[in-house]
C-alpha cells in the first residue's frame, strides 16, 4: 500500500497544523513539521500525498505531506 492522496482542507499558520481529507473521505489531522518539503506551510487546497501514522493523542495522523 502506498502513500494515500487528498486535499488539505485546514490550515492555521499561527497554529501550525491543519486538516487533510484523504480522497476516500477520511479527515487526518497534521503538524506543520509533517509537511515535508521543510516549509512548516502549505496552502487550504492543496492536493497532496501522505503518509498515515499513529499520532501521540491515539488518532491516525497525517505526514510526510508532498504537493502532487
Amino acid at each position: 500500500m502506498g502513500p494515500a492522496t487528498g486535499t488539505v482542507v485546514e490550515f492555521d499558520d499561527h497554529k501550525g497544523y491543519g486538516v487533510v481529507r484523504s480522497d476516500d473521505g477520511e479527515d487526518h489531522f497534521f503538524h506543520c513539521t509533517a509537511v515535508a518539503d521543510g516549509t512548516r506551510t502549505i496552502a487550504v487546497g492543496t492536493r497532496v500525498s501522505f503518509d498515515v501514522v499513529a499520532g501521540r493523542r491515539g488518532r491516525w495522523e497525517a505526514a510526510d505531506l508532498r504537493p502532487t
